[in-house]
Protein backbone atom coordinates (compact mmCIF):
# COMPACT_ATOMS: atom_id res chain seq x y z
CA UNK A 1 0.00 0.00 0.00
CA UNK A 2 1.26 3.31 -1.03
CA UNK A 3 1.47 6.39 2.02
CA UNK A 4 2.72 9.38 1.35
CA UNK A 5 3.03 11.61 4.76
CA UNK A 6 3.90 14.76 4.82
CA UNK A 7 5.17 16.96 7.69
CA UNK A 8 6.81 20.37 8.75
CA UNK A 9 4.38 22.81 8.11
CA UNK A 10 3.20 25.54 10.56
CA UNK A 11 2.85 29.48 11.20
CA UNK A 12 5.23 31.44 10.16
CA UNK A 13 6.47 35.03 9.72
CA UNK A 14 7.42 37.16 6.30
CA UNK A 15 10.85 36.17 5.67
CA UNK A 16 11.16 33.15 7.79
CA UNK A 17 11.81 29.47 6.54
CA UNK A 18 10.17 26.19 7.10
CA UNK A 19 11.42 22.96 5.81
CA UNK A 20 8.66 19.84 5.04
CA UNK A 21 8.94 16.60 4.59
CA UNK A 22 7.17 13.65 2.69
CA UNK A 23 7.72 10.14 3.92
CA UNK A 24 7.07 8.12 1.65
CA UNK A 25 6.36 3.83 1.92
CA UNK A 26 4.89 0.76 -0.10
CA UNK A 27 7.11 1.80 -3.31
CA UNK A 28 10.77 1.79 -4.42
CA UNK A 29 11.22 5.38 -3.82
CA UNK A 30 14.54 5.66 -5.85
CA UNK A 31 12.64 4.72 -8.65
CA UNK A 32 9.73 8.04 -8.72
CA UNK A 33 10.16 11.60 -9.67
CA UNK A 34 8.48 13.22 -6.75
CA UNK A 35 6.69 16.66 -6.95
CA UNK A 36 5.71 19.20 -4.44
CA UNK A 37 2.36 21.38 -4.51
CA UNK A 38 -0.43 23.28 -3.18
CA UNK A 39 -3.50 24.87 -3.18
CA UNK A 40 -4.16 28.08 -1.36
CA UNK A 41 -7.94 28.74 -0.57
CA UNK A 42 -10.15 29.38 -3.24
CA UNK A 43 -7.81 28.63 -5.93
CA UNK A 44 -6.45 25.21 -8.33
CA UNK A 45 -3.59 23.47 -6.78
CA UNK A 46 -0.53 24.35 -8.76
CA UNK A 47 2.89 22.85 -9.11
CA UNK A 48 5.70 23.67 -6.93
CA UNK A 49 8.82 21.58 -7.59
CA UNK A 50 9.66 18.39 -8.33
CA UNK A 51 13.13 16.45 -8.40
CA UNK A 52 13.91 13.53 -10.63
CA UNK A 53 15.42 10.10 -9.70
CA UNK A 54 18.67 11.66 -11.10
CA UNK A 55 18.03 14.62 -8.66
CA UNK A 56 17.42 16.88 -11.40
CA UNK A 57 14.97 19.20 -10.37
CA UNK A 58 12.43 22.12 -11.56
CA UNK A 59 10.77 24.90 -9.89
CA UNK A 60 7.43 27.07 -10.57
CA UNK A 61 8.69 31.04 -11.32
CA UNK A 62 6.99 31.81 -8.08
CA UNK A 63 9.56 30.38 -5.92
CA UNK A 64 12.43 30.08 -7.80
CA UNK A 65 15.72 30.96 -5.55
CA UNK A 66 13.78 30.65 -2.74
CA UNK A 67 12.48 27.02 -2.56
CA UNK A 68 15.20 23.86 -2.43
CA UNK A 69 13.66 20.48 -3.35
CA UNK A 70 15.87 17.58 -1.96
CA UNK A 71 15.58 13.87 -1.49
CA UNK A 72 16.80 10.91 0.90
CA UNK A 73 16.63 7.49 -0.95
CA UNK A 74 17.97 5.71 2.39
CA UNK A 75 14.99 7.57 4.28
CA UNK A 76 12.35 7.16 1.52
CA UNK A 77 11.55 11.06 1.84
CA UNK A 78 11.40 14.16 -0.15
CA UNK A 79 11.57 17.44 1.64
CA UNK A 80 11.08 20.98 0.57
CA UNK A 81 13.05 23.95 2.26
CA UNK A 82 10.94 27.19 1.75
CA UNK A 83 13.01 30.17 2.74
CA UNK A 84 12.29 34.28 2.21
CA UNK A 85 8.39 32.87 2.47
CA UNK A 86 5.87 35.52 1.75
CA UNK A 87 2.18 35.89 2.84
CA UNK A 88 0.97 34.39 -0.78
CA UNK A 89 3.03 31.30 0.05
CA UNK A 90 0.13 30.35 2.19
CA UNK A 91 -1.56 27.52 1.40
CA UNK A 92 -1.86 23.34 2.06
CA UNK A 93 1.57 21.90 0.45
CA UNK A 94 0.99 18.50 -0.85
CA UNK A 95 3.72 15.67 -2.48
CA UNK A 96 2.68 13.77 -5.19
CA UNK A 97 4.48 10.21 -6.67
CA UNK A 98 4.79 12.03 -9.85
CA UNK A 99 3.16 10.37 -12.83
CA UNK A 100 0.79 8.33 -10.56
CA UNK A 101 -2.43 9.41 -8.86
CA UNK A 102 -0.65 9.23 -5.30
CA UNK A 103 -0.60 12.28 -3.24
CA UNK A 104 0.06 12.70 0.63
CA UNK A 105 -3.05 14.38 3.39
CA UNK A 106 -1.19 17.74 3.05
CA UNK A 107 0.21 20.24 5.34
CA UNK A 108 -0.76 23.58 6.26
CA UNK A 109 1.63 26.43 5.80
CA UNK A 110 0.66 29.80 6.69
CA UNK A 111 2.88 32.77 6.53
CA UNK A 112 1.33 35.81 8.61
CA UNK A 113 2.58 38.58 11.03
Amino acid sequence: QVQLVESGGGLVQPGGSLRLSCAASGISFSGYTMGWYRQAPGKQREFVARITTADSTNYADSVKGRFTISRDNAKNTVYLQMNSLKPEDTAVYYCRLQATAYWGQGTQVTVSS
